[in-house]
Order: C-alpha cells, then structure tokens, then sequence
C-alpha cells in the first residue's frame, strides 16, 4: 500500500495542524489537573473517611475519568467517521470544559456530604468519555492534513500535547499555590480549574476556524464513507484483529511507559520519598520540559526508519531499567531515607494467617490484627519493609535494623478508645525508632542531589517520547479512512485509559501488599514486556502506507 506522490504542506494546513494541538493542550491541561491536585481533593471531597482511604478513593476517581475513555473513543469515534472530525472534537472540547470549571465551583464534603463526591466523579465520568473522542479525532485530523513522509513529525505535535498538558497545569498549580500561600489548601487550589473557562473560549475559536479533513472530505465525495462504523471496525474479523493487536502489541506498553515516566514518578517522589510537593512539581516540570523536544525528534525519526522500531525499542529499554533508575532516583532525592534502608532495613515478623491485603478500597475494612497494625504503621510513612514469618499466635514485631524490636498489640475485640491510645503509642514508637535508625519525616532540599534527579526524570521522560512520538502516525496508518476515527480510538483508549490510567491504584496496592517501595514497578515492566514481544511478532511497519486506502 504504498503511496508514491508527495506534496508540500501548505500554509493553511500548518495553522490547523497547531490549532488542533493547541487545543488538545487545554484538554489534557483539564485532565490532569485532577491527577496533580489528588491529595488536596482527597481532602476535600473525602473527608468522611481515614486519610490513606480518602487518598485512596481520590487516585480510583482518578482512575475513573480513564475507565469510560474507550466508551468515549466507541461513541465520539463513530460520530467522528459518520459526520467529521472536526464537528466532533468541538463536542468534545466542550463537554471537558465545563466539566473541569464546574469542579472549581463544587461544595467540598463538609458543605454538602456525599453529594460532593457523587458530582465529582460523574463529572471525571464526562472528562473521560470527552477525552476519549478528543485524541483520535486530533490524531486522524492532524495525520490526514500532513504530506506523505511528514506524518510522523506532524502527528508528533499532537504526541506533546499530553506532556505539555500536564506541564501547563504545573505551571498554573505553581502559581496559584506561591500566589495564595496557606489559602491554597482551603480555596487557592480552584483557580487553576476555573482558568479552564478561559482556555475554553479560546479553544472553541480556535476549532471553529478549522476546516474539515481533505481525506475525509474526499471520502465523502467519493461515497466511501462508512455507513456502521462500529461493526466495520469491531464486527470484521479483519478490522479487530488489528484492533486487538494495536492494543497489545502497541498502546498497552506505551501507555504504562507514558504513566511511569510521568504521574508514577510524581507519585514516587510525593508519597514514598516525601519530597515537598511543590520541589517535586518543579522538578517533573524541568523533566518534561528538557525532554518534550524528543517527542519530535523521535516522531520525525519515525518517517525515516519506521513506527515500529522505535515503540518497541522504548518499552524493551525501560523494562529493563526501571528497577535501577527508580532506586537512584531514591539516593539522590532523599539520600538519609536511601542510608537508613541500607543499613538499617525494617522487618515485619508476624504470624502469616494475621496478615490482611493492605488494600481497602471502600473504606470498610478493620485492620485490627497486630500484623495489620505495624504494617499500616509503615505504610502510612512510606517505609519499606521485609515480611518474616513468626510462631503462629504471637503478636508482629517491627525489627528496625538491629537498633530496635518493637512489638504490636493485638486490637480484635477492644474498645475503640483503648484501640486508639493503644495506637497512639504503638505509632509514636514506631516514629521514634525510625528517627534513630536515621529515617527522615520529610526529605531534606538541601540533601537532594538535583542534577542526578532532574537527568534521571529526563530519561524516564525521553522513554515516553520513545513510545509517544510515533504512536499517532502509527495507528493512523493501521486503519482505512472510512473507520479510522472508531478503529484507532478504542485501542488507543483502554491501553492508557485501562493499561495506564491503572498504573497508580495498582502500583500502590502492590506495593502495600508487599512491603517494597519497588514492587509497584513490576506492573508497568510486565505490561512493556508483552507489548514488546506482540508487536515484534504480529505488527507491520506502516510509514509507507497509503493513507486513502479503503476497506
């Protein structure tokens, strides 16, 4: 299927092409403003239950607006094929828009209840579903504008929406939390979601200045045009196959690499290394911004030696380096945490039949066994730990190093205030024991080694463009035009709605499981490993295709 004629992009294309990505950017910016601001909304939204529960159920709300996106990619895919690409991704703008600014003006829990987190999830549900027609009509829409041999490196503009999405909302975040101070907890932390209605008008100018797709057009005219996109695409034995096989052998990998290299890394330095929120916002930022130009670099390098080479080369790479680069990022952003586990590692020993999955996704669970209790304990900071098996029947016990034994206390069965004071104490202990063996509350600015950390962020980003920068043209160019937008949007949208959007709720139960910071990271590999070995084997190379090719 290859095409033969090539053709200069002409000065109209180039201004709809960064119009569409401009306003891709103010969509991901809505997105993610939840994902930066999760603790505070945690707060916020679900105050009804413990902290570690209501951090919890913020990252599954989280988690939610991702679930509905390839239900999005299924309804706005098939109205992209049926009426346009651009009257679509108009909708979708829209529907994010208002979305994001309504949870600027949203009671918090203490105001009205339930129903503040009631709304706020139905209103993730609407960021999901818009954003999950948003991508693939700006990547159709992009990729059909571009001259052959260009498709990588136009598409891949697209590719840096999401980075500088997220970029933007740092930025904005940054701002409103030096501008507000100690407010910002309280109300400050509004202002970056009521900007959205400003970035909204902007973006609907903006998209409604666009012209319609030539090859869609010409689709059109030549009654080409799909009639049930939905059982062309997932009806056809053909057509799924590739569906099922871009998913696997392609978005699935990307997508854990897109969430690790970003948001997981985040989440590591916040909430295992205790780095201050604000440090660790500017360092990702400094990341991304280092390594956003590689999306480029790799996307117009797609057009030279293929899609393929180069996905699947970035998730064979971070699989194998996630374990080492994780562990560096741990001696160079808190190097006193990082001394202490060496020398002095913490080990729970308990009777294994008293141990519970750490895992309380509805907030009703009673971890009241003495091994649940020291392993909440540690959790709670952050501390890695060894499990031991101890005499069936005998209380856990926290060995810090060789320093301290600190015993737990069975709490089945005892009076909530005793249970409490007995808590207390246990905790304090607990605290004490790590402050001696050298464990810190809270890293240290001045210990952080930021030049190791801001180089090993860049590398974590720079796989992202790996997997990132060629993703679009390539699944583009997997699907005929009369089905592309419903074809390429579902796979695109569970690999990261699913694969992706997952990677911090399953990463952290793993790691509560099992005691090891690290052990979060096994997720995000396994997943990078399967797409590698799929795509390597069931995959074709597309930067020649014909982009006019029908079913």
């Amino acid at each position: 299927m290859a095409q033969t004629t090539t053709h200069s992009i002409t000065a109209e294309e180039k201004k709809v092409i960064f119009a569409s990505s401009l306003g891709t950017v103010f969509e991901w910016y809505d997105f993610y403003l939840y994902g930066s601001l999760a603790a505070i909304i945690s707060k916020q939204f679900f105050s009804g239950v413990n902290e570690t529960t209501g951090f919890i159920f913020a990252l599954m709300a989280f988690a939610a607006g991702f679930a509905v996106r390839p239900f999005g990619a299924i309804f706005f895919g098939r109205l992209g094929d049926l009426v346009g690409r651009k009257y679509t991704f108009l909708v979708t703008i829209l529907i994010m828009g208002v979305s994001t600014a309504i949870v600027g003006l949203l009671p918090s829990y203490e105001s009205i209840g339930i129903t503040a987190p009631i709304i706020l999830v139905f209103l993730r549900l609407l960021q999901g579903l818009a954003l999950g027609g948003e991508y693939g009509g700006a990547a159709t829409y992009v990729a059909e504008h571009a001259p052959m041999g260009k498709r990588g490196a136009y598409t891949a503009w697209i590719q840096t929406t999401a980075t500088l999405g997220l970029f933007l909302s740092l930025l904005v975040i940054l701002g409103c939390r030096t501008a507000t101070g100690d407010d910002f907890e309280k109300w400050g932390w509004r202002i970056p979601f009521l900007i959205s209605i400003l970035l909204l008008i902007v973006s609907v100018y903006i998209r409604a200045q666009l012209h319609e797709s030539p090859a869609f057009n010409k689709m059109k005219a030549e009654g080409k045009g799909s009639k049930s996109p939905l059982r062309d695409s997932f009806a056809k034995w053909g057509n799924l196959k590739v569906v099922l096989l871009s998913l696997f052998g392609a978005t699935a990998g990307q997508a854990v690499v897109w969430y690790t290299g970003q948001f997981y890394a985040l989440f590591f330095l916040t909430k295992t290394l205790n780095v201050d929120g604000k440090t660790a916002n500017l360092l990702i930022a400094a990341a991304l911004a280092l390594g956003t130009p590689f999306f480029i670099l790799f996307g117009t390098l797609s057009d030279k030696i293929g899609r393929k080479p180069i996905i699947m080369a970035g998730c064979l790479i971070s699989a194998l380096t996630y374990f080492p680069l994780f562990k560096a990022l741990s001696q160079n952003a808190n190097p006193a945490f990082f001394q202490a586990q060496e020398k002095n590692p913490i080990t729970v020993v308990a009777d294994p039949a008293q141990c519970s999955f750490q895992f309380d996704p509805v907030g009703k669970a009673k971890f009241t066994s003495s091994c649940d209790i020291a392993k909440t304990a540690l959790a709670s900071k952050g501390i890695s730990y060894t499990n031991e098996a101890g005499p069936a029947g005998s209380p856990a016990q926290v060995k810090i190093g060789t320093l301290a034994v600190i015993s737990s206390f069975e709490g089945t069965g005892i009076p909530a205030d005793e249970f409490k004071t007995k808590m207390g104490d246990f905790t304090k202990q607990v605290a004490e024991g790590l402050k001696t063996a050298g464990y810190p509350a809270k890293a240290d600015p001045d210990q952080i080694n930021y030049f190791m950390v801001i180089l090993i962020l860049t590398i974590l980003v720079i796989y992202v463009t790996m997997v990132y920068g060629p993703i679009a043209a390539y699944l583009v160019e997997l699907f005929p035009t009369n089905i592309r937008y419903t074809s390429m949007s579902l796979p695109y949208h569970i690999g990261n709605g699913w694969f992706g959007g997952f990677l911090p709720t399953v990463a952290f139960a793993m790691v509560a499981a099992s005691g090891d910071i690290y052990y979060g990271l096994w997720y995000p590999i396994g997943v990078a490993l399967m797409t590698f070995v799929v795509g390597m084997l069931f995959l074709p190379e597309t930067r020649t295709w014909d982009l006019d090719h029908h079913d």
